[in-house]
């Protein structure tokens, strides 16, 4: 069966059909054309006549001719549409009229920076012409490492390396800095809150020292479609920028499918696997050899689902040629192997996590199956585009799971095929954040009085770097004098460089398999807890706070574990509010102190409550930002048990409403209630940054007070369980009394929204 019939066969399908919630068909679309530029380089011309490329898209060309005239950009267009032109095409041209200009490109991950390199490579070895162009990251031999930093013309890197290898040793790099023209920084909507919030000051430092050698560089970015582009662009260099959003790439015909499982029990609304229901679709397409993509979540998934998936192949060896695995951890030949083999169509299943998700060139897939949302909607398209990347009609199916974001995109697939309302958000002012900055600035060059790092308390930051003995004030310079080198303490994936490790103690040799920040250490880490890491369980054993330091061990149980957490929040400063009606709304400054009390043992799938056991650990303080939301004192209507049910499915429901709107993980956002706040003196539902100074969250929750609320309704009222459940209001045991949940959290929304 060819990918149409597969489409007929799955329309006469009654049992696929009574679950798909949405089947869009995106028509094919022509290419805009544009003619090559006339004051581009005709060797560049010639290599790319050469590659088949005649003629630019409109957009390629539009980015070419703003480069050329001196802005900076932000190129938005969809996956596979040719952004890499946008910025190899004038860069090239500019080295070739002047041998001396120098580049800096900067991808997230390794992998896309070796395949943008490959592709950069083609285009100089086409060309004919002597453009060198090197990969400096942490796999870079050091003998070669001289010879970039002498000769390279395009240095292709990542802001890890960029923040610790380059910037605190500029003095190496001084041919680099002198001649800086260009900074690429492509996949910009990766770059949100505290990652995009590290990177704008990373590039705050750049720009000194490249002020320090006098080069004042462009700035190149692309991004995948986000509601902000520009502003997230503009944040991150710190000045305006451009937008380019005129797509002239063709594309051919697109079915774009919502799967959601079915329903096995329908009281606990749990819905039969994910993971299984992926894969039985997966499969149907791989027997029928049609090139096949499944995105899953984790690198256990993977595994899992290749092993499945090589059943289809009754041969051993043919099932491992046939079906293979894509994820972080291999090594970078084995994952050169596979992107070749998918191009070459001698793979006809790939399973991957996101590692494939960004733009590195596998050829063209005619399937694409995602198991779980991805978690924005940018994601979700950038997936489904890696089917259909050239010609013929294509297919992305997306299986939802059982959780409260997956089923209010699988049921809402008008808010999906909509404009993205997605916001990328970064606080590069983040104190926290921006001291960690300042100081490995202060590292790099002297401060000077009156220099701004971004903010007017420039001064006031450095002031207290003297009395921590970091910087001494001579004339009217601020110089490093302490013995560290500032930027091995920043991580730039963590707001706090106060991270545990979490060590497993399996096997004889102890193995470091990841870290959690210190905020969320006494809630993941305590003893006794059950901590998932990709899928595999293991239980703690020790914590050890004054090293930071979690030892953990591999067991196999049939529940989690649910920390209780005692939090209690005091708002500082208002730093904006409306009072005007029934129900308040603000956001400002606050201090929030967290304390393990208990935790309880939740038995997997029934969420029954098996057992508890007490949690003794210090008390955790952290100023950070907040939203809040204030409901009358007096509801007559509502028993005291009643509000505090209702304000407890609210605060559940909201905690997975407001990550639709801000492109960040559930985990990045914490959400209290409280029956009489002693700030408000009435019912109150704080929605706080989980970051120490936060990271632009609840002030953009503060404008989309009304859509967040409308959004929040909607969870609750298309969920299909009686009385609520963990895909709306939350499990059931949480809350007390026979009271029905869901009613009562809906009667707290509809107060809310007639008052918005």
């Amino acid at each position: 069966m060819n990918i149409e019939q597969m489409l007929e066969h799955i329309r006469a399908s009654e049992k696929m059909m009574k679950n798909i919630t949405a089947w869009v068909e995106l028509p094919a679309k022509e290419a805009v054309y544009a003619d090559f530029p006339d004051f581009l380089d005709e060797r560049i011309t010639k290599a790319l006549e050469r590659r088949g490329v005649r003629q630019l898209y409109s957009h390629q060309a539009s980015a070419v001719r703003a480069v050329h005239d001196g802005k900076s950009i932000v190129v938005v267009t969809p996956t596979a549409s040719g952004k890499t032109m946008c910025y190899n095409v004038p860069v090239m041209d500019a080295i070739l009229k002047d041998e001396s200009s120098r580049a800096l490109f900067l991808f997230p991950t390794k992998a896309l920076s070796q395949d943008q390199t490959a592709e950069l490579h083609e285009l100089i070895t086409e060309a004919g012409v002597d453009v060198k162009t090197y990969t400096y990251d942490g796999d870079t031999p050091q003998s070669a490492r001289k010879a970039i930093r002498q000769a390279g013309h395009i240095v292709v890197t990542n802001p890890d390396m960029l923040h610790s290898g380059i910037l605190p040793h500029h003095t190496k790099w001084t041919k680099l800095f002198e001649n800086l023209k260009f900074v690429v920084i492509d996949e910009v909507h990766h770059y949100r809150g505290v990652f995009g919030s590290h990177l704008a000051n990373v590039i705050r430092r750049l720009r000194r020292i490249c002020d320090f050698y006098g080069s004042k560089p462009q700035f190149i970015c692309c991004s995948a479609t986000i509601a902000n582009p520009v502003e997230l662009a503009s944040r991150i260099i710190g000045e305006d920028v451009e937008l380019i959003d005129n797509n002239g790439a063709p594309t051919a015909s697109k079915h774009f499918i919502f799967y959601n499982p079915p329903v096995i029990n329908r009281e606990l609304g749990i819905r039969r696997s994910s993971m299984l229901e992926a894969k039985r679709i997966a499969e149907s397409f791989i027997r029928n050899e049609i090139q096949t993509i499944l995105f899953t979540r984790s690198r256990l998934n993977v595994e899992v689902l290749v092993t499945y998936l090589r059943n289809i192949y009754g041969g051993k060896s043919e099932g491992e040629k046939r079906v293979r695995g894509y994820r972080g951890g291999y090594l970078p030949t084995l994952r050169r192997e596979i992107e070749k083999g998918l191009r070459e169509g001698s793979i006809t299943g790939v399973v991957s996590t996101n590692a494939l998700e960004l733009g590195i060139d596998i050829g063209a897939l005619d399937a694409c199956v995602i198991c779980g949302y991805p978690g924005t909607i940018a994601s979700t398209w950038q997936q489904a585009g890696r089917a259909g990347r050239r010609s013929g009609v294509s297919v992305a199916i997306l299986v939802a799971s059982s959780s409260p974001l997956d089923q209010y995109i699988i049921n809402n697939p008008d808010y999906f095929f909509g404009k993205t309302p997605e916001n990328g958000l970064i606080n590069p002012d983040n104190l926290v954040i921006l001291y960690s900055h300042m100081k490995c600035a202060a590292f790099e060059l002297p401060f000077e009085d009156g220099e701004k790092f971004g903010v007017e308390t420039t001064a006031e930051i450095l002031g207290f770097m003297e009395d921590a003995r970091l910087v001494r004030h001579v004339g009217n310079r601020w110089h490093w004098m302490a013995d560290v080198f500032p930027a091995d303490e920043i991580s730039l994936r963590s707001a706090s460089n106060e991270n545990f490790i979490i060590i497993d103690i399996t096997e004889p040799k102890p193995v470091v398999i990841g870290e959690t920040d210190r905020f969320s250490a006494p809630m993941l880490l305590h003893e006794e807890a059950i901590y998932i890491h990709e899928g595999v369980q293991y239980q703690v054993e020790e914590l050890d706070f004054d090293d930071k330091k979690a030892y953990v061990r591999r067991v196999n149980v049939d529940y989690y574990t649910d920390a209780n957490l005692a939090v209690d929040l005091k708002v500082l400063d208002v730093f904006r509010e409306d009072k005007t009606r029934q129900v308040h709304r603000s956001c400002g400054e606050v201090s929030v102190s967290a304390l393990v009390t208990m935790f309880k043992k939740i038995k997997l799938h029934t969420h029954e409550n098996i057992g508890s056991g007490p949690v003794t650990l210090p008390e955790l303080e952290m100023h950070t930002t907040s939203y809040w939301v204030s409901l009358p004192g007096d509801m007559p209507d509502m028993s005291q048990t009643e509000q505090e049910n209702g304000l407890l499915g609210l605060s559940n429901v909201l905690a997975n409403a407001a990550p639709i709107y801000l492109m960040c993980s559930p985990g990045d956002i914490r959400v209290v209630h409280q029956v009489r706040a002693p700030f408000t003196q009435r019912p109150t539902v704080y929605i706080y940054d989980s970051y120490p100074g936060g990271v632009g969250f609840s002030d953009k929750l503060y404008e989309l007070h009304r859509e967040l609320f409308e959004t929040a309704a909607s969870m609750v009222e298309k969920c299909g369980c009686e009385s609520g459940c963990p895909s709306c209001v939350g499990p059931l045991n949480e809350f007390t009394g026979a009271d029905d949940p869901k009613e009562l959290t809906l009667r707290l929304i509809e107060l809310i929204r007639q008052n918005a």
